[in-house]
């Protein structure tokens, strides 16, 4: 009886031999490993159970039902890897390539890492986030990984239009050989009369009704006046004053890479920013590339990379002839030579590395001297591990996604966010060693020492902290954006103490008074202003901001005013318009309108939000809640106080549903409606939004 091991040894006899043969000789060879897999070996993968849920389907999928006639590449892959965001372009290309009535499809099985990562609404999430538009099973118990002996994040299993193993490739960098190997088979079992024309039930969760989507880092100026926001996930910044109004967009909503005007420019999912002076350095993490936005021009260029991932470990090169790898963040700091503002620091997330580019001619360690414009490694091998040592090209790192920088001369450090490690790292800028400062494993290769604990150096443990920031960049202490933790926490400086200031470890959307009582979504980036925190919540796509000194939690509204933002919609509420009561108060209700077989997600944190147009109409600039079970929730009572001072308004309500079908098909559910308020007097007033989910 044929093994899993058998399988595995006759693809590793493949890769040998097609190491070493031309193209003519590699159609020969696969067609004869094909051959020994469907005749001799004849192993099946085994079927999805029926109790996995499935993303970005209208049911469950089946090898019987659906795939049966199909060349199936499985991705496995898990949302916080690096890596498995590299093959993404490549997934998508083949898909491009051929489509489902080709005979070739895509399924990713998530096989999680973290424990935050085992929840199909935080997988959903990540799907949206990264436009996986393909199906996607959650493997929760890593059930299917362990009978099919993956190793490591990402895997690609090409499976057989009879179900039948034929091949694996393991990790990033194989697209010719995945594209080469697809056509190959692809051809050979169209000669047998194997591939089917059939469609597959899909149905991509993509719509976005929110002014962010899936906001990365964020950044303040040096007065304080302007917030510059990653809205990563329409590919694009936004500035903002300290109200939360867009005084600018730069870029988006498309993917692209291209230089010029605020409106003509593109990016692909930027992530770390950092101001400097009237100019901002934004890290456009899928581009692979440094963009420069210069304000006082309204103009974006490229300083840095060449727009596709690169595998240097070393650098060296000058601006756009320097290939990089997914920069997540960025600081701006000094040089040994006493040069201030004079380099800019980089997570290179992509190559597990520190890096630094020289935005002025600088004398650097070890008296070396560096050109503007010349970018090189500062720390890390390149091996994904969490390894400390007195010489910084001799530590090593594991995803560093997150920088905060003092070169005040009680600290000099460089803090990093090592989200793969769960550890918070320290560089010191005297002489370039790196030490732990919290969390992780005192073994460098344990990368799954991660929990959610307080206290003191490696017993305080996080879960892929994704941000740090400084709030006195004199003193500390130390601010984490625990991520998958759903929680904010500070480490003192001098005694290594880590203690949680914010949420509750549960993903959720609530504010209030109590700061450990609130609740975040996978936060994902920091900065601190005037005694403000500010935190990308990430997966609530909203700005929450925490005052270090009342101890009260809020969310910065974004608010468009030159124009409407193109991603919202809007739609009539009720048939009549809303009208002001004797007692100047309204009741605002949500109905929900559910298809048969459609429920609420239990546990799931679906929200709903209500916006007015005009101030000091709703006591709090936005006003949130959680949804209920009930078919109709009175979302709350509403005072209205100044409706005789405007004629006319509007309520906004938007809404965020995790739902399930009968079947275990998970989706989320967004919806905003619009509806005016008419100033005229009336004696009773029931204003109800009808949301209908099908």
């Amino acid at each position: 009886m044929t093994s899993i091991n058998d399988v595995l040894e006759a693809c590793v006899a493949l890769d040998e031999r097609l190491a070493e043969c031309n193209k003519e000789e590699m159609t020969r060879m696969v067609q004869q490993h094909l051959a020994n897999m469907d005749i001799k070996l004849q192993f099946k993968v085994p079927e999805f159970s029926n109790d996995l849920e499935w993303l970005n389907v209208s049911q469950s999928i089946s090898w019987t039902n659906h795939l049966r006639g199909k060349i199936v590449v499985l991705d496995f892959f898990t949302y916080c890897c690096i890596n498995c965001l590299h093959v993404l372009p490549d997934l998508e290309a083949l898909e491009s390539m051929y489509s489902v009535q080709d005979g070739v499809v895509v399924v990713g099985v998530h096989s999680a890492k973290f424990q935050n990562e085992r929840l199909s609404e935080n997988i959903l999430s990540a799907l949206i986030r990264y436009n996986i538009q393909h199906p996607v099973v959650n493997d929760h118990d890593v059930k299917l990984w362990t009978e099919l002996q993956i190793a490591c994040w990402p895997t690609f299993i090409i499976v057989g239009p009879s179900q039948q193993f034929l091949y694996t490739l393991v990790g990033e960098g194989h697209r010719e050989r995945l594209f080469d190997f697809i056509r190959i088979a692809l051809e050979y079992y169209k000669e047998k009369g194997d591939i089917s024309d059939h469609s597959l039930p899909v149905k991509p969760e993509i719509e976005n009704l929110q002014p962010l989507h899936f906001p990365g880092k964020i950044c303040t100026s040096s007065d304080g006046k302007t917030i510059a926001v990653a809205d990563t996930g329409h590919n694009r910044i936004l500035l903002l004053d300290k109200n939360g109004i867009v005084m600018d967009c730069i870029g988006g909503p498309d993917r692209g890479y291209i230089d010029g005007g605020y409106t003509e420019c593109r990016l692909n999912s930027p992530q770390g920013l950092v101001f400097d002076g009237e100019v901002l350095y934004v890290a456009d993490t899928d581009n692979h590339a440094i963009r420069k936005v210069e304000m006082r021009f309204r103009q974006v260029s490229t300083i840095l990379g060449t727009g596709r991932q690169g595998q240097d470990k070393e650098g060296g090169k000058t601006g756009t002839m320097q290939e990089i790898s997914s920069p997540w963040d960025l600081a701006l700091g000094g040089a040994p030579d006493g040069q201030t503002n004079c380099v800019l620091y980089l997570a290179m997330a992509g190559s597990h590395q520190i890096w630094v580019y020289f935005l002025k001619n600088v004398t650097w360690y070890k008296n070396t001297e560096y050109k503007a414009g010349t970018c090189v490694r500062f720390a890390g091998t390149g091996n994904e591990e969490n390894r400390n040592n007195s010489y910084p090209e001799k530590s090593a790192f594991a995803q560093p996604s997150g920088l905060a920088i003092s070169t005040h001369s009680s600290i000099q450090a460089l803090y990093v966010a090592d989200s793969e490690s769960s550890s918070i790292r320290v560089i010191s800028l005297k002489d370039g060693s790196v030490k732990g400062l919290a969390g992780g494993d005192i073994n460098p290769i344990n990368l799954f020492a991660y929990g959610d604990e307080d206290g003191v150096g490696v017993k305080a443990k996080f879960q892929h902290p994704l941000a740090v920031t400084l709030a006195s960049t004199e003193s500390g202490p130390l601010l984490v954006a625990d991520s998958y933790n759903h929680k904010i926490k500070s480490i003192d400086l001098k005694t290594k103490n880590c203690t949680t200031i914010m949420g509750t470890g549960q993903a959720g959307n609530a504010r209030g008074d109590n700061p450990l009582k609130t609740e975040l979504n996978e936060p994902g980036g920091l900065c601190v202003s005037n005694n403000l925190l500010y935190i990308a919540d990430t997966n609530n796509h909203d700005i929450k901001v925490l005052d270090l000194m009342f101890q009260k939690v809020s969310s910065l509204p974004v608010i468009f005013t030159k124009q409407k933002n193109n991603e919202i919609q809007s739609a009539d509420a009720c048939s009549s318009p809303l009208k002001e009561t004797g007692e100047q108060f309204i009741s605002v209700q949500m109905t929900l309108k559910m298809s048969d077989g459609i429920h609420l997600t239990e546990e799931a944190p679906s929200a709903w939000e209500l916006r007015c147009q005009d101030e000091g109409i709703l006591p709090e600039n936005v006003v949130k809640g959680k949804v209920s079970g009930e078919k109709c929730q009175t979302l709350t009572n509403i005072r209205v106080s100044s409706l005789k001072t405007t004629k006319q308004t509007s309520l906004s309500l938007k809404c965020r549903l995790f739902i399930c079908d009968d079947t275990n098909v998970c989706r989320m559910h967004e919806e905003c409606i619009t509806k005016e308020i008419d100033a005229t007097p009336s004696d009773q007033l029931s204003f109800v939004f009808i949301v209908n989910v099908t």
